[in-house]
């Protein structure tokens, strides 16, 4: 099937291996096999799944760390698409893809408002951080006003590596660029068109600033890049994710019965329990807030 062939190669492209914050065994081989309980119903054949998803849910480590547990229990292999949230929804609206797992809110809903997903479900959250060289040459540590901060980093015409590549880091980046009145340009500003792990590395190299998710930079400190927290807090830097199952409409092969399986198993308390605890162990905090419905509905705020 073409569909299939395409996202399995596009798989061997952009997966990265490496140290993760989570660990686990890598998200797209099964686990190795156990000894099963007794079965309480007659065993299914394996079927597999396409997951598009951003950068940053491989490279922190989150689907290591979550996905054998969905492997083990329904016997479904999720093959994985890493690659920037513009590139994931795209493969969702050329029915490439089962499933996807983004975090760019407007591109969500404008999936969904187009008739290109049939359900989308809230996730999880964390934020964005403004990253960058100790020395900090454009001043921006402490900062609390991320537009303010880039402003700044302009006005030196300190380098920034931007992510350049319709991801929702970048989409995020770009809101930060317009909230400052600032249309980046010229030899200071970078435009990667890569991943977010890939971003970092160069960051770090050059001495730049850029964008990051929190949970990926994290991660990527297990690696030995030396980049520094200048700038978090501002509100502009919330970071939502949701989970979207594809229209079966767009391809005979889409597989929207596993997606609706996957999106109720990535919701449900255990699992949201299980991604309240990646990172935990690495950095004593969380790299992901649970957020799904049934997670809220069980911890109310301020409780």
């Amino acid at each position: 099937m073409l569909r299939k062939t395409i996202a399995l190669l596009i798989v061997s492209f952009v997966l990265i291996s490496g140290l993760t914050g989570c660990g686990g065994a890598p998200a797209t081989i099964p686990p190795e096999p156990t000894e099963a309980p007794e079965p309480t119903a007659e065993p299914v054949a394996s079927a597999n799944l396409i997951l598009a998803t951003t950068t940053s849910t491989q490279d922190s480590g989150l689907l290591d760390f979550i996905l054998p547990d969905f492997q083990a229990e329904y016997n479904i292999t999720v093959d994985v698409i890493a690659v920037g949230t513009g590139q994931a929804i795209q493969l969702g609206k050329d029915g490439n893809a089962d499933v996807l797992l983004v975090h760019a809110r407007s591109q969500e809903n404008a999936f969904m408002d187009e008739g290109h997903g049939v359900r989308r479900e809230d996730v999880m959250y964390n934020d964005f951080i403004i990253v960058g060289p100790a020395d900090d040459p454009a001043g921006v540590q402490g900062m609390r006003d991320a537009a303010a901060a880039l402003r700044m980093v302009a006005d030196a015409e300190a380098t920034f590596i931007s992510r350049g590549d319709d991801s929702g880091t970048h989409t995020k980046e770009k809101a930060i660029w317009t909230a400052a009145e600032i249309e980046p340009a010229g030899d200071w500003y970078v435009s990667a068109g890569q991943g977010m792990g890939a971003v970092l590395t160069m960051a770090d190299e050059q001495q730049a600033y850029t964008l990051s998710d929190r949970a990926t930079y994290l991660a990527r400190t297990l690696e030995g890049i030396e980049l520094e927290i200048l700038v978090e807090g501002d509100p502009i830097l919330f970071n939502p994710y949701g989970v979207i199952a594809v229209n079966p409409d767009k391809s005979p092969d889409i597989q929207v019965d596993l997606a609706n399986t996957f999106i109720d198993w990535l919701v449900s308390l255990p699992t949201q329990e299980k991604i309240a605890q990646c990172g935990v162990v690495e950095f004593g905090a969380p790299l992901f807030t649970p957020d799904s419905a049934l997670w809220r509905a069980e911890h109310p705020a301020g409780e």
